[in-house]
């Protein structure tokens, strides 16, 4: 290897290395404005319970949820075998933050919600196991 193609390795190395932290800080910043939308939205948040759920979905649907005014909120009346509800004409994502798999079902329905653009007016209820719960009751959503 030349000398130039040396130091032109180098500055690349350097631009990336800048450019990374640049992106993490504003991943951070996603994740922590979905956090303050959580803490003034959702009557059961608090940083442990939801914490979980917003850190498991990535930030660029974090950012998409946000431009539509659609927030994630823990909720311990959920039942554990139905953990994950989509609350259509409240817009609002809602696990039970006491239910091992559910952040990761969570992040699944809210990437592709998102990615489809899809945001039913209706109630959906998913299982722990990902699959639709059809005809699952659960409790109407409360708004902080």
């Amino acid at each position: 290897m030349n000398r130039q193609s040396r130091i032109f390795g180098s500055c690349l190395g350097l631009i990336a290395a800048t450019a990374l932290p640049a992106q993490a800080q504003k991943d951070r910043q996603v994740y922590e404005d979905a956090m303050a939308q959580s803490a003034e939205a959702c009557p059961d948040h608090s940083a442990d319970r939801t914490r979980p759920g917003v850190t498991a979905v990535p930030a660029a649907a974090l950012k998409a949820l946000k431009s539509h005014d659609m927030v994630l909120c823990p909720d311990r009346r959920l039942d554990t075998t139905t953990p994950v509800v989509w609350y259509g004409r409240q817009g609002v994502f809602a696990w039970n933050p006491s239910v091992k798999g559910a952040p990761k079902v969570l992040a699944a329905r809210v990437v592709a919600a998102t990615r489809s653009e899809d945001f039913p007016k209706e109630t959906i209820v998913w299982k722990a196991n990902g699959k639709l719960a059809e005809g699952a009751l659960v409790p109407a959503f409360r708004k902080r």
